[in-house]
């Protein structure tokens, strides 16, 4: 009940902090996804996110407009395309995290460091297993497409 809990806080707070900007959770989470792992292609984008890729077309061009993101080409392949994030826009989302960044850290001291090298492989742990379980959903047919 707990993950639920934690997992059901997460998306809400991502998705109030999209609507403040107007995006939606998945176009924040997307450009997270940028900030951390760097630029990448549409397709590399769609493999991270288990989305199809005309969603993550979809997705870039609304990141685009908004200022979030910019397609860039490819130092190692001037024909290929990247997605970049763009850092002023995350700035500007820096303040939203503020308050919530500093509870955290005040909730870290509470704990040993073997007590958090614990927790880092218990979360580690959920991660992959639920990357694991969306790629998996990701195969399955949709609602549309299931027998009435």
């Amino acid at each position: 009940m707990a993950g639920r809990e934690s997992s059901t806080a997460a998306v809400m707070f991502h998705a109030t902090l999209a609507a403040t900007q107007g995006l939606s959770a998945t176009d924040t989470k997307a450009v997270d996804i940028l900030d951390r792992q760097g630029p990448l292609t549409a397709g590399e984008l769609a493999a991270r996110t288990s989305l199809a890729p005309p969603s993550v077309t979809g997705l870039i061009d609304r990141l685009e407009r908004k200022g979030f993101v910019r397609r860039i080409a490819d130092p190692s392949d001037g024909r290929r395309v990247r997605v970049e994030r763009c850092p002023a826009a995350l700035a500007a989302l820096a303040p939203f995290f503020a308050d919530f960044g500093a509870q955290i850290a005040a909730l870290y001291e509470e704990f040993t460091d073997d007590q958090l090298e614990t927790i880092l492989h218990f979360m580690t742990e959920v991660t992959r297993r639920q990357r694991d379980a969306t790629a998996r959903l990701a195969t399955f047919p949709t609602r549309s497409t299931l027998p009435t």
